[in-house]
C-alpha cells in the first residue's frame, strides 16, 4: 500500500478497528488509573507497575510477531486494511509517547505527592554525605561482588544482555585509546529500592548507587558516561508441535529459548549520548524506530517494593470476600447444589467454596473420583495440594495440566510433576492447541446411585488471582451438563472424537456455531417483532465473522451491548452499521475478567458463562468451554445484578466511539456508580441465598 493511499489509522471507513491500537488503547485506560488522584496513592503504583508490565509483554509478543511478518516478507492484511509495516509505525508513535507520560505521571505527580505522605524516593545526590558514606560502605560490602563488567565494544562477541534486565551502560576510555562500552547489570537478588534507615520510608534506588560507585569496577580508566538501559526480547517462542515426541522436553526447551528470544526493543534513558545508543541499537541488530527513549525511571517493577509499604491509608480498603454459611464446608456445598444450581462471582464471593469442593475428595468417603483442568494455578495451589491429598486417599483424581500457558510454563512443569509422583493420571491435552476450559468434576455415591458434581469457571483455579480478577463460578449437578463434561475429560485425555455436547458449546467443536446461531434467532426474533436482545461481558473483541454477525443484528434492529475489558475491533455507533451497539470498558481495582454471553430469545433468555472470548484462537485453535446457566432466578441475577449494573457504571467505565477512542461519559441524570463498590457491597451469593 503506497504513502498516499494509505488510510488514516483508526479511519471511520474501515469496518473493525486494528488489534494493536486497540490494545494500546486498553493500556491507556490502566495509565489513566495511575493518573486518576481519587485512587490511593500506593494502588496508583501498582496501576504504573501494571502497564509497565502490560507493555513489556506486548512487545516480547505482539510486537515481535509483526517483526517477524516484515522480516519474512508477510504481505497480508490486517482485517482494518493495515500491514505489518503500517501496524509497527502506528504502535512506535503511539508507545513511547504513553511510556514517557508514564514516568511523568510518576516523577511530577506521584512521587510529590508522596512526599506529602513521608515516603520518600531521593535522589542519590541530594543527601548528606555521611549517608552517602554509609551507602558506600553497603555497596562495597553488599552490592560489588554480586556484580560482573562485561565489555560490550570492541568485543569478539556480543555479551548475552537478558530480558527484561536493568542495566548500566559506561562509557570508558584510556589515554591513547578510542572509547569502549562495558555493562553492569543491576541486580536482581537484592531491593532495588534501598531503605536508608530502618524506621523511615526514605529510599534511594540501587541503580543510583552502582552509578555513584561505578568507578570501582574499573579502576585505571576513565569513566566518560554510564547510562541506563532494558532490551526486551521475542517471547513468543513458537512450540513446534508436530516435531515434538516429548511435549515436557519441548516446553522446557520453549523456557531456555524465551530467555534468548531476539531484541525487540531497547529502552534508554534520555540522558544517554546519541553515539552510545546508535551503537547499543547496532550491536543488538535494531533500528531506530527499536528505540524508546524515556525521560523518568526505567523498569517500573520497582514500583511493587513500593507498593507494599504498611500504610493502610494510602491503599484500597481492605476487602473481605462474602462467605454465606450456606457454603461453609463440602457437605453444605453438595447439600445446595443437589437442590438448586449455585453462582458465584469473584472476588466478591469468597473462592473458598471452591477450595472446599475440591478439598472434599479426599475426606469425604462418599467421594471417589475428580476430574479438574488446570492452566493457571499459580506458585502455591491449595487445590493441587488437595488433589495430592486425594490421591494419597487412593481417590480416582485426573488432571488435565496445560503447559503451554504462557509465562506460567514452569509453574505448571513443576505441578505437572509432583502430581504425577503421588500417582494422580495426569495428561497434557493436545500438542496442537491450548486447553483453556475451566472445569472440575467430582463423583459422588449417594443413596439413589452414583451422582456428579460440577464446577464451570470463567477463571482459573488460582486462589491469588481469584482474589484480583472478577470471574464467575457455577456450580451444577444438571445430569446434561455433567455427562457433557464427563465426555469432554475423555476427549482431552484419550482417543475420544466426540462431535457433539448435549448442553454445553465446546471449542472447536461446535462453539463458534453455537454463537453465530444464537446471534441468528436474535436477528430472526427481530424481524418477527419478538422480543430480542445481546448482552455480552468479555476480555476481548476479535473474530472478523462474529463482529460482521453483530453488525447484522444491528442493522436488523437487535440492541448489543458489549461490555468488553480489552480488545475490541468491532467500531460500534456507525449508522447504517453499528448504530445499535454499544461497547464499554470497565477498568478499575480489580480486573475484569468474567465472560457472560446473554441473549434474550423472545424472553426465554439463554445465558452462557465460561472460558472464551471471542477471538479466533479461542473459537477455533483452543478448547473452551461455555455452560448455560439454566436456572431462572440465576439467570435474573446474572442480567439485573451483573450486566446491568456493569452498563450503568458511571465512574470506571469508558465509552467506545467510532472512532475507535474511548472516552468517559457522563450521562444526564444518572446516578454515579462504581459497579466494583457496589459488588463489593451485595455480593451475588448474599443476594442468591437471601430468604
Amino acid at each position: 500500500m503506497s504513502k498516499a493511499k494509505k488510510k488514516p489509522i483508526g479511519a471511520v471507513e474501515s469496518r473493525f478497528i486494528n488489534r494493536e491500537l486497540s490494545w494500546l488503547n486498553f493500556n491507556q485506560r490502566v495509565l489513566n488509573e495511575a493518573a486518576d488522584p481519587l485512587n490511593p496513592l500506593l494502588e496508583r503504583l501498582k496501576f504504573l507497575a501494571i502497564f509497565e508490565s502490560n507493555l513489556d509483554e506486548f512487545f516480547m509478543v505482539r510486537v515481535s510477531g509483526l517483526i517477524e511478518q516484515v522480516e519474512a516478507g508477510v504481505q497480508m492484511l490486517s482485517p482494518d486494511g493495515l500491514t505489518a509495516g503500517d501496524q509497527l509505525e502506528a504502535i512506535a508513535s503511539i508507545s513511547s509517547p504513553m511510556r514517557n507520560r508514564a514516568a511523568r505521571i510518576l516523577v511530577d505527580d506521584i512521587l510529590a505527592q508522596l512526599d506529602k505522605a513521608a515516603i520518600h524516593l531521593r535522589p542519590i545526590h541530594s543527601l548528606k554525605p555521611e549517608k552517602l558514606e554509609e551507602l558506600d560502605e553497603y555497596f562495597m560490602s553488599e552490592i560489588f561482588p554480586l556484580c560482573t563488567p562485561l565489555v560490550l565494544y570492541p568485543a569478539v562477541s556480543v555479551p548475552f544482555i537478558s530480558n527484561r534486565s536493568l542495566n548500566i551502560v559506561v562509557e570508558l576510555a584510556a589515554p591513547g585509546e578510542e572509547p569502549r562500552l562495558a555493562r553492569v547489570k543491576v541486580p536482581t537478588v537484592i531491593a532495588r529500592a534501598i531503605r536508608l534507615t530502618p524506621k523511615r520510608n526514605d529510599f534511594v534506588l540501587l541503580e543510583e548507587l552502582i552509578i555513584r560507585n561505578i568507578q570501582m569496577f574499573f579502576p585505571g580508566l576513565e569513566i566518560k558516561g554510564a547510562s541506563l538501559f532494558r532490551v526486551l526480547r521475542d517471547a513468543d517462542v513458537e512450540i513446534r508441535e508436530l516435531e515434538a515426541a516429548d511435549l515436557i522436553s519441548t516446553i522446557e526447551e520453549t523456557i531456555r529459548l524465551r530467555r534468548f528470544g531476539d531484541p525487540v526493543l531497547l529502552q534508554v534513558h534520555k540522558s544517554m549520548p546519541s553515539s552510545t545508543r546508535e551503537l547499543l541499537l547496532r550491536l543488538l541488530s535494531l533500528d531506530e524506530e527499536d528505540l524508546m527513549v524515556i525521560d523518568g525511571p526505567l523498569g517500573m517493577e520497582v514500583l511493587w517494593e513500593l507498593a507494599k509499604i504498611d500504610k493502610p491509608a494510602l491503599k484500597f480498603p481492605v476487602f473481605q470476600p462474602y462467605l454465606p454459611e450456606q457454603l461453609t464446608n463440602h457437605t453444605s456445598i453438595f447439600e445446595q447444589v443437589s437442590q438448586k444450581d449455585v453462582l458465584l462471582h469473584h472476588p466478591y464471593d469468597s473462592f473458598r467454596p471452591v477450595e472446599e469442593f475440591v478439598g472434599s475428595v479426599a475426606d469425604d468417603p462418599k467421594a471417589f473420583g475428580i476430574k479438574i483442568s488446570l492452566y493457571r494455578v499459580g506458585t502455591e495451589s491449595k487445590i493441587v495440594e488437595s488433589l495430592l491429598d486425594a490421591a494419597e486417599e487412593d481417590k480416582q483424581v485426573a488432571a488435565m495440566v496445560e503447559l503451554k500457558a504462557r509465562f506460567d510454563e514452569s509453574n505448571n512443569l513443576v505441578w505437572a510433576r509432583a502430581l504425577e509422583r503421588a500417582g494422580v493420571h495426569v495428561t497434557y491435552g493436545f500438542s496442537e492447541m491450548k486447553t483453556h476450559a475451566k472445569l472440575c468434576l467430582i463423583v459422588r455415591r449417594e443413596a439413589g446411585g452414583l451422582r456428579s458434581y460440577a464446577h464451570i469457571g470463567t477463571g482459573n483455579y488460582n486462589p491469588v488471582t481469584s482474589r484480583l480478577y472478577t470471574d464467575l463460578g457455577l456450580f451444577t449437578c444438571d445430569e446434561d451438563i455433567t455427562q457433557d463434561i464427563a465426555e469432554l475429560f475423555n476427549y482431552l485425555t484419550g482417543f475420544s472424537k466426540q462431535t457433539q455436547y448435549r448442553k454445553l458449546l465446546v471449542a472447536p467443536v461446535n462453539l463458534r456455531d453455537g454463537i453465530m446461531e444464537k446471534i441468528q434467532r436474535e436477528i430472526r426474533n427481530k424481524k418477527l417483532g419478538k422480543v430480542s436482545r445481546i448482552i455480552w461481558k468479555i476480555n476481548a473483541l476479535v473474530d472478523p465473522e462474529v463482529i460482521e454477525s453483530l453488525y447484522e443484528a444491528s442493522n436488523a434492529g437487535v440492541r448489543v451491548d458489549l461490555i468488553v475489558r480489552g480488545v475490541c475491533c468491532l467500531r460500534p455507533g456507525v449508522k447504517g452499521m453499528s448504530e445499535n451497539i454499544s461497547v464499554n470498558s470497565v477498568i478499575g481495582r480489580f480486573l475484569e475478567h468474567s465472560r457472560i454471553y446473554w441473549f434474550e430469545n423472545d424472553k426465554d433468555p439463554e445465558v452462557y458463562i465460561g472460558s472464551a472470548d471471542v477471538m479466533r484462537r479461542n473459537l477455533d485453535r483452543r478448547v473452551e468451554v461455555l455452560a448455560p446457566v439454566l436456572d431462572s432466578n440465576l439467570k435474573l441475577h446474572i442480567r439485573s445484578h451483573i450486566l446491568e449494573n456493569s452498563l450503568l457504571d458511571t465512574e470506571k467505565s469508558w465509552r467506545l466511539n467510532s472512532t475507535g477512542e474511548y472516552v468517559k461519559e457522563k450521562k444526564k441524570n444518572a446516578v454515579e456508580l462504581n459497579s466494583q463498590d457496589w459488588f463489593m457491597q451485595h455480593p451475588s451469593s448474599k443476594s442468591c441465598f437471601r430468604t
